[in-house]
């Protein structure tokens, strides 16, 4: 299974906004990857920011896949990756 850019920012904004008690819609998130600190995402919520790193990342998705699929995935069965887009795979 593989899921993409938009539905890892999904898994990032109700993540986000169920930890800060904010609704989906109030979060931003821009993802990033950069060489020295790897996967990352910024996160914007009532206008003060805030990065990820790959393991947050990993996590939200990780809660993503059971609640939007009842899936039970662990961190170390999703690999994320990326070249003009951002992509997880995720092991059967």
């Amino acid at each position: 299974m593989r899921i993409y850019t938009d539905e890892i920012i999904n898994a990032v904004c109700l993540h986000i906004a169920e930890r800060k008690g904010v609704s989906p819609t109030d979060v931003e998130v821009q993802l990033s990857w950069e060489e020295q600190y790897g996967f990352t995402a910024e996160v914007w919520v009532s206008g003060r920011s805030q990065y990820l790193v790959e393991a947050n990342l990993l996590e939200a998705i990780e809660q993503y896949l059971h609640k939007q699929y009842q899936l039970r995935k662990f961190r170390s069965q999703i690999t994320l990756d990326a070249d003009e887009e951002f992509w997880a795979d995720i092991e059967d």
